[in-house]
């Protein structure tokens, strides 16, 4: 509701300001703040929820005492030029919608319109002025759903049998389906699984995941509907969905798919399907969640006929490319890739193992899963229930005379230690970590116990990554923007000069068109930043420096951060500054 974003002063008041006005009682105020100390929440939707204002009539209240406007967003019709100025994504996060533009100044109704930090983004990101206006929840939302394309479950239902009857691409099981599971109703269960209609549903989800590229398929049950989304090029998109009244069955035949327990529905449960289609294998990793509406999958994706395994497909700048094939090829030592879930360390270490392998050389890997099958490099994967772990696996490789050794993940001390006296004894080590940034990878291994002089001895650099969406070529567009916008990027003043033309920046966005689903974005670049560390970086390590020392080091030594390297990106014509903002925290402490 509107007071989530507004001063302390201002929401402590509000209150105060409406029993004033008598829009409420101070009865009906106090019975609200009694409610906000027990349950939290905000002033504003309380009063809302309570019945003691209107959505409406508050946020007219509000337009008047700040002097903003009121728009009435469900009286509108919005164009489609206009609705594509500021993406989906965004426009759902912080629930907004273009409503005017009017020369250079673009009209933005807001839940928040006095979120300072939104409204720069939105600034930076379009390229015009931003003037923002009041405009209530509901409407925004029900805009949103309205002009970016939501399905009702009736127009999903009918897309899906429209194309089941047309005949779908065949999506078959490698090898033939196997169940296990027991209970009163499995029998019950299976039948709805295999049922003809279920199984058209699925292999349709599946099929047109893979191919919109899909990386994740989402299939998630609420109190009123099942929401199906597919997370390509890293981010979320709505699909269309079967009703409500199928989602138990489609839970059943997924489970089938995957060999699990089809009558389980109070416990986490994962698993793993191959399947064909279109003359290729694809892997499914399959994972349900039990939530209170019922049962929730996420399915990734591991489709190898995509996989790209050449350093130069990987994003790199000259400079990190340099830095990381040094490291890489180092004759003993550790090199460890940081990232979040998504961010691509899998490929970069696959490539990496993918360039160093050869007849002459014994590369090993443990990985939790296999998400890929490198032919002549032995895989190993993690399975706990029998004792097999990170740390129990390396301690073996040890002994099969290795290389080069790829961990899947360290996540402890043990894993750490037996990495760190691997490298020392003359073997070339791989691994991941979740960290933040290339210099945060120092403090976590101090954090594990690591001591320093083992770390400063062993560790040869450090890459942080993540994935960018790369624009669109189909539908890809030149626009102006002011140099002064793009300081709140940190992009340096040199950078900005050497792209300044007249006084002028031109940068490029995605229009949207059909082949890119309408987001102006196809496909994804990495962003790096490598830590190389030398003897200055070993110092430091040593006297246990706090983590801006390192950081400042490692620049001073030409190491360029996640935020420069996406500028880069942004003027060479492969990103937006959307993108930029999204996917890369400020480098400004």
């Amino acid at each position: 509701m509107a007071d989530k974003g507004f001063p302390v002063n201002i929401t402590k008041r509000l209150g105060e300001m409406l029993v004033s006005s008598s829009l409420i009682t101070a009865e009906q105020l106090n019975e609200v703040l009694e409610f906000q100390r027990a349950s939290g929440g905000r002033i504003g939707q309380i009063l809302i929820h309570k019945k003691y204002i209107t959505e409406r009539r508050l946020l007219e209240f509000l337009s008047k005492q700040f002097g903003i406007e009121f728009v009435e967003v469900g009286a509108k019709e919005i164009p489609d030029d206009l609705i594509k100025i500021i993406p989906e994504n965004i426009a759902r996060r912080h629930t907004l919608i273009a409503v005017e533009k009017k020369d250079n100044v673009l009209k933005v109704a807001m839940e928040d319109p006095l979120n300072i930090v939104v409204l720069d983004d939105l600034k930076m990101m379009t390229g015009f002025e931003i003037r923002a206006v009041f405009g209530a929840e509901t409407e925004i939302s029900a805009a949103i759903d309205k002009y970016y394309g939501t399905k009702t479950s009736k127009e999903a239902l009918d897309e899906i049998l429209k194309k089941t009857d047309g005949g779908l691409t065949e999506v078959s099981l490698v090898p033939e389906d196997a169940r296990k599971g027991g209970g009163d109703d499995i029998n019950s269960l299976e039948d709805k699984g295999e049922a003809a209609p279920i199984v058209q549903m699925v292999n349709l989800i599946i099929a047109s995941a893979i191919r919109a590229h899909a990386s994740d398929i989402h299939i998630e049950p609420t109190y009123k509907e099942t929401r199906v989304r597919f997370r390509i090029d890293g981010v979320l998109h709505a699909q269309p969905a079967p009703p409500k009244k199928f989602h138990n069955a489609i839970i059943s035949r997924l489970k089938i798919m995957s060999t699990l327990d089809i009558s389980e529905r109070r416990l986490p449960q994962d698993g793993r399907s191959k399947l064909r289609i279109e003359d290729r294998e694809i892997d499914l990793r399959v994972s349900i969640l039990p939530c209170g509406p019922g049962e929730k999958v996420v399915m990734r994706i591991l489709d190898s006929s995509g996989l790209k395994l050449r350093i130069e497909d990987l994003g790199m700048e000259p400079e990190n490319q340099a830095v990381f094939l040094k490291c890489m090829r180092a004759p003993h030592g550790v090199n460890l890739i940081t990232g979040p879930t998504g961010s691509g360390k899998s490929t970069t270490l696959y490539s990496a193992l993918a360039s160093l392998n050869g007849p002459d050389v014994n590369i090993v890997t443990i990985e939790d899963p296999i998400e890929y099958q490198l032919e002549g490099i032995n895989q190993v994967g993690v399975n706990t229930d029998v004792g097999l772990t990170f740390a129990s696996g390396l301690r073996s490789f040890l002994r099969q005379d290795p290389d080069i050794i790829m961990v899947g993940e360290i996540r402890d001390f043990e894993t750490m230690s037996i990495a760190i006296n691997a490298a020392m004894t003359g073997h070339l080590v791989f691994s991941t970590l979740h960290t933040n940034d290339a210099p945060g990878a120092i403090t976590r291994i101090g954090m594990m116990g690591v001591e320093p002089f083992l770390t400063s001895s062993t560790l040869l650099m450090v890459v942080a990554q993540r994935l960018v969406r790369t624009i669109c070529k189909e539908c890809r567009e030149t626009y102006e923007v002011k140099p002064e916008l793009l300081k709140g990027l940190n992009a340096s003043d040199a950078i900005i000069e050497n792209n300044t033309k007249g006084g002028k920046i031109y940068l490029h966005r995605g229009r949207g068109c059909e082949k890119c689903a309408n987001t102006g974005y196809k496909g994804r670049l990495g962003i790096h930043e490598i830590l190389e560390v030398n003897d200055v970086i070993r110092g430091l390590i040593i006297e246990k420096a706090h983590v801006s020392m390192i950081k400042d080091a490692a620049r001073k030594n030409g190491m360029i951060t996640l935020r420069e390297s996406a500028v880069r990106k942004l003027f060479t014509g492969h990103t937006t500054v959307e993108e930029v903002i999204r996917v890369t925290a400020s480098d400004v402490d």
